[in-house]
């Protein structure tokens, strides 16, 4: 049976949440995590997590997640599983507090952790589900290393695209740069870097309508803006580059948003409403690793515990 009332409410179970809840756990304080759909978040999207310190050999996304949880549990951090749907700051008889009203009835926190992180727009296409993890995926910086001397495609033509392309240079034999447009959206200097490439090529005008394979990825389907020709161009690798939208609707008109709706905090995670914070994907100019992210939940926990000690 869950309290009512916690010291630390934390939204969201990725690296961030679930760091800041170790931290603010092992700080003795009452803390309740809050997520609404798998422990671990987006990272257990990744098949094999290669760039997190301390895994020489790699781990699943699902089991680092698992594990992280499972270190924060054993200091009495508790998880709920349900969606917040608002933050609410209010005082009464001159003490301030949080109500989070949740799809599992409200409760009251002196400090709320914002860590519900991002979601990676997808293409909304046949295949784009079934082969995340198995081919498809959201970010070359996690992935790029698997795909050594295959041919993958990048879907996308901003900055973000060009260079998650220019990054999968180093390792892929070939890479495609598809956009419905005749014209990139990238800056002109990512431009120029990645028609420099001798590895990067450029497919414009151009939609992905399908990913295929057989339990990984084998192809995709491209039908043509002008003409709507249809064609398939054979890939080990789709990395879908169309942009990000954070998870702050709940929050919208209560923090400071920045136009891509990210939260706006200080180098402590501090948003302008004292004692709310925010870490990781979901606040502005978060560079989305799960190294950055947990490291994020820390400072966010330790900001947390001050606020609570202060006078």
């Amino acid at each position: 049976m869950f309290e009512r009332t916690y010291q630390v409410i934390i939204v969201g179970g990725g690296p961030a949440g679930l760091t800041a809840g170790l931290y603010c756990a092992r700080s003795r304080l009452r803390t309740l995590l809050v997520e609404k759909e798998v422990i671990g978040g987006q990272v257990t999207r990744a098949e094999q997590v290669e760039n997190y310190p301390g895994f020489p050999q790699g781990i699943s996304g699902i089991e680092l997640g698992q594990l992280i949880h499972q270190q924060a549990s054993k200091y009495g951090m508790e998880t709920l599983l349900a969606e917040v749907v608002s933050v609410n700051p209010e005082s009464s008889s001159g003490l301030k507090h949080n109500v989070i009203d949740t799809t599992e009835g409200d409760f009251v926190a002196e400090c709320v952790i914002i860590a519900s992180g991002a979601q990676f727009r997808k293409l909304g296409v046949p295949g784009e589900d079934e082969f995340t993890g198995k081919g498809v995926s959201y970010c070359a910086t996690c992935d790029g290393p698997l795909f050594r001397d295959k041919e993958v495609a990048v879907v996308g033509g901003g900055d973000t695209a060009l260079s998650e392309a220019l990054y999968l240079s180093k390792f892929a034999s070939l890479v495609a740069i598809i956009h419905r447009r005749s014209q990139l959206r990238a800056s002109k200097i990512l431009q120029e870097k990645a028609m420099a490439e001798k590895k990067i090529k450029f497919i414009l005008d151009s939609l992905v309508t399908e990913i295929e394979g057989n339990k990984v990825v084998k192809q995709i389907m491209l039908r043509k803006t002008k003409d709507a020709t249809i064609s398939l161009l054979p890939v080990a690798g789709v990395f879908i580059a169309v942009g990000m939208e954070p998870n702050t609707s709940y929050v919208q008109g209560v923090l400071p948003l920045d136009e891509q709706g990210c939260v706006i905090t200080n180098e402590l995670m501090e948003t302008e409403v004292p004692g709310i914070f925010a870490a990781g994907d979901v606040r502005h100019n978060s560079i989305r690793q799960a190294v950055a992210a947990a490291g994020d939940g820390a400072v966010a926990a330790v900001a947390a515990g001050r606020f609570l000690s202060s006078p």
